[in-house]
């Protein structure tokens, strides 16, 4: 696409202009170069996009599982051809590094797979005689017009989340992406379209705050899907309770690690490394916060301080850089100004990697990898989620005083712990207030057939994104009782 270039919105199987008067300009965080205009679309677009969902609906309803999963099957080999387009877009609008982009996209793909067993996934049970002469049967049916809004931070794979369920249990589904990075699903809806979903099944809105509330607001659509910052889930999840829609939102977090002596301290030293400054500290599994017990605590402070300062940050393109810009220069102050604060809590920024040059890159919004060390736990900072490449490391006396501060935190997405203690190991899985636990991981990010966990502020609804969750999310139940009296008159 050109600088110049209007992104149209997807409705009814094909690209459609947008009713809206105002846009915005897409921007590479790594250059500060203009890649798109992007429309800030209006309650008629998505009204237009609703009702070509719900045209849609009674026929892709009643299309059999089997068939409703081909194009699944052949958007799953178009995303494996154009991997690399795919990644080098997320990379020029995201920043992040195209090892990451890879990453991403290798989960997005694996949800294309698991989506595909729907077949199996979506059967019900039943019970024959349940009183005599009498049978039960529970079978799950689509719920209708579904939607889902995505944030800047996965651009290829949090779409895949969703899509991929909603319609191969025989719902129809309306995307909005974050405004900031609309290219990445831009691109994937042109392989949807070559695909063979039928018209209306798949569409796509861009835009800002006004497209979410129409969505939320709408009476056709049944079921709200989200990921980003804890206020606006609570948001999302409030309007959409309102309006009588179920709801999945996915919020911020403040992923504690705790690091006991006996860790293999260069395996995790490196592993938290990856986990605190890839993607730019931009995702919501990042380790955030590490708390060394012990005698760990200047054994692990001294190596990932080594490590962080020799992180090679740059523009996400180059093949040798570890570590690209942040989102946006909003996103840059506000990070850096959230390291000043730490500081004047009573932090040592034992590594401070703000005020970053980049040669060739002097305009990107980068920030080098940054360690504050003891930061208070009373610090408003302790538990703010600063989405950004920002370590801090927490004391602790033993296991007790390290479980105690990972639990005091209002969220509950990801806790890891680094030991060769299978009674410790069993202790923190068993204890640790969090969805998503990891032991010697860095990221415990779930694989596509398990659900993505969070808990606390970190998640708002029931049933989660992914594998069965995802199939429950998207159907509802339906339990029938029968009983079938004997017809004296005829014999067979």
């Amino acid at each position: 696409m050109s600088a110049t270039e209007t992104i149209s919105n997807y409705i009814g199987g094909q690209w459609t202009k947008s009713s809206a008067t105002e846009s915005q300009k897409v921007i590479n965080p790594a250059t500060q170069e203009s890649l798109a205009e992007i429309p800030l679309s209006t309650a008629q677009d998505v009204a237009s996009a609703v009702e070509a969902a719900a045209s849609a609906f009674p026929d892709w309803r009643r299309t059999p599982p089997e068939e409703r999963i081909q194009p699944l099957f052949k958007l799953k080999q178009l995303l494996e051809d154009h991997l690399d387009e795919i990644c080098r877009i997320i990379t020029k609008e995201n920043g992040k590094t195209l090892g990451e982009s890879r990453g991403e996209m290798r989960r997005a793909i694996e949800n294309v797979e698991v989506a595909c067993g729907i077949p199996i996934l979506m059967q019900g049970y039943n019970l024959e005689d349940v009183a005599r002469g009498i049978d039960e049967t529970m079978i799950r049916q689509p719920l209708g017009v579904v939607a889902a809004i995505t944030p800047f931070n996965f651009p290829g794979m949090i779409p895949f989340w969703f899509l991929p369920y909603a319609v191969a249990t025989g719902n129809t589904f309306i995307l909005k992406p974050s405004e900031r990075v609309p290219l990445t699903m831009r691109y994937a809806f042109d392989l949807l379209q070559r695909a063979g979903f039928p018209k209306g099944v798949l569409n796509l809105v861009n835009g800002g705050k006004s497209v979410v509330d129409a969505l939320l607001d709408h009476p056709k659509i049944r079921a709200i899907s989200f990921v980003g910052s804890t206020p606006i889930a609570k948001y999302v999840y409030a309007r959409a309770g309102a309006n009588g829609k179920r709801a999945q939102c996915q919020g911020g977090a403040k992923n504690p690690v705790l690091i006991l002596p006996d860790a293999d301290m260069e395996s995790a030293t490196q592993i938290i490394s990856d986990s605190a400054f890839g993607c730019a500290g931009q995702r919501c599994l990042a380790v955030s916060v590490a708390v060394a017990i012990g005698e760990a605590q200047k054994t692990f402070r001294d190596a990932i301080a080594e490590n962080a300062s020799k992180l090679r940050v740059g523009d996400g393109q180059d093949q040798n850089v570890q570590m690209g810009p942040v989102i946006t220069p909003q996103s840059k102050t506000r990070i850096e100004d959230l390291i000043a604060r730490g500081a004047k809590e009573g932090a040592k920024v034992l590594v401070d990697g703000r005020n970053a040059k980049i040669t060739n890159r002097e305009s990107g919004n980068f920030i080098r990898p940054t360690i504050l060390e003891g930061l208070p736990q009373t610090s408003e900072l302790a538990h703010t989620e600063i989405f950004g490449p920002v370590l801090s490391l927490i004391p602790a006396r033993d296991m007790d005083e390290a479980l105690a501060i990972l639990n005091s935190s209002p969220f509950g997405n990801q806790a890891s712990l680094f030991t060769s203690s299978g009674a410790a190991a069993r202790r923190f899985r068993y204890e640790a207030q969090a969805g998503n636990i990891g032991i010697n991981i860095g990221v415990a990010a779930p694989m596509a057939y398990f659900p993505f966990t969070g808990w606390k502020d970190s998640f708002f609804g029931d049933l989660h994104g992914q594998g069965r969750d995802s199939v429950e999310f998207y159907t509802d139940k339906k339990v029938v009782v029968e009983r079938w009296a004997k017809e004296h008159s005829r014999k067979f």
